[in-house]
C-alpha cells in the first residue's frame, strides 16, 4: 500500500493519511481564504447549505478555523428529498452548535419548485437557480459574506458551460469571489472550497464522522451541467489534471475578462421587490409572473 506523503503511514486519499489529509483540506481553505482575501478574521458568514456534502464542509471548516457562520437551508419543495435534507442538517446544526435558518419558495413566492416545473416550459434548475439566488442575498443581508460549497469541480464544469454557451459575461463572474465588481445591493458570495477536489470534499466528510445522509436532488440528472460533468470526469480520467488546469487557466485570465464587463456591471433596483436587477423587474419576479399567468 502507498504511503502518505509526510510519514510511514498508508495514504488513504491525494498521497495522505487520514492525519495530514485534514491538515491537507483544512490548510488549502485556508490559504485559499487568504490569498483571495475572502474573510478576516471576525466576519461574520452565511454559508448556503444544501444537505450535501461539499455545503456542510464549508459550514464545518469554517467554524473550526474560528469563523461566526450560519448555515441557510432553502426548501425549494421537491417533494421525497427536501424534507429528509431538512432533517439531517438541523441534526448536523445541533451537533456542533451552528445556528441555522430555514426559508421557503412557498412562503416566499407561494409556489414550489414541483408546482412551478409543471406550469413553467423551462430546465426546473434553472428555475431553481434563479430562485435560490434570490433567497440567499436576500437573507444573507447583514452578514459580511455568503459561502458557498462550490469545489474544484463544480468550477471547471461552470467554466466549461459558459464557454460552450459563449456566456462570457456570465465566464467573467466566476472566481473564488464572485462577481465582477463588488455591489451594495449583493452580500460578498465566496468559495473556500475553490481549489479542492469533489472526491477530497467526500473524503473530508467522512474522516470528519458525518452522522448524515447525502440525498441527491432528483432533478440534478435532466441538467446541462451533469452532461458537462460526464465530459469533464473522462477527460480528467485520462489526462489526470485535467480540471485544475481549466481553473488555474481561468484565474490567470480572469482580470482580461472581467476588465470587459466591468462597465456592464451596475445593478439598479427592482421596481416590483427592491431588490438588486439589471432590469426593471428582477428575473425572480419575472418567473413569478410567469407563473401566475399560467393559473
Amino acid at each position: 500500500m502507498p504511503k502518505c506523503k509526510l510519514c510511514k503511514n498508508p495514504s488513504i486519499v491525494s498521497g495522505y493519511c487520514k492525519i495530514h489529509f485534514l491538515n491537507y483540506f483544512e490548510n488549502t481553505v485556508k490559504n485559499t481564504i487568504e490569498r483571495f482575501n475572502l474573510l478576516k478574521k471576525f466576519d461574520k458568514v452565511m454559508v448556503g447549505v444544501s444537505g450535501g456534502k461539499d455545503s456542510l464542509a464549508t459550514l464545518f471548516v469554517l467554524k473550526k478555523l474560528g469563523y461566526n457562520v450560519t448555515g441557510l437551508a432553502i426548501d425549494e419543495g421537491i417533494k421525497g428529498y427536501r424534507e429528509y435534507t431538512l432533517v439531517d442538517l438541523k441534526n448536523f446544526c445541533d451537533k456542533y452548535k451552528i445556528e441555522f435558518k430555514v426559508v421557503s419558495f412557498d412562503k416566499e413566492f407561494n409556489v414550489t419548485l414541483d408546482k412551478a416545473v409543471k406550469k413553467l416550459n423551462q430546465n426546473a434548475c434553472h428555475t431553481c437557480g434563479v430562485f435560490r439566488r434570490f433567497l440567499l442575498n436576500k437573507y444573507s443581508k447583514g452578514f459580511d459574506a455568503l459561502a458557498t460549497g462550490h469545489n474544484l469541480d463544480d468550477e471547471a464544469q461552470a467554466i466549461m458551460m459558459n464557454i460552450f454557451k459563449a456566456q462570457s459575461e456570465l465566464l467573467a463572474r466566476l472566481g473564488p469571489v464572485s462577481g465582477v465588481k463588488s455591489n451594495e445591493g449583493f452580500t460578498k458570495r465566496i468559495k473556500p472550497l475553490y481549489f479542492l477536489k469533489e472526491k477530497e470534499v467526500k473524503a473530508y466528510t467522512i474522516l470528519q464522522g458525518f452522522d448524515i445522509t447525502f440525498h441527491e436532488c432528483p432533478y440534478t440528472h435532466s441538467s446541462f451541467r451533469s452532461s458537462v460533468q460526464d465530459e469533464l470526469n473522462k477527460f480528467e480520467i485520462i489526462n489526470p489534471g485535467t480540471k485544475l488546469n481549466i481553473v488555474n487557466h481561468f484565474i490567470s485570465k480572469k482580470h482580461d475578462i472581467e476588465s470587459l464587463f466591468e462597465s456592464n456591471n451596475s445593478a439598479s433596483i427592482c421596481s416590483n421587490c427592491g431588490e438588486p436587477s439589471s432590469k426593471e423587474n428582477c428575473r425572480t419576479c419575472q418567473i413569478i409572473e410567469e407563473i401566475k399567468l399560467k393559473k
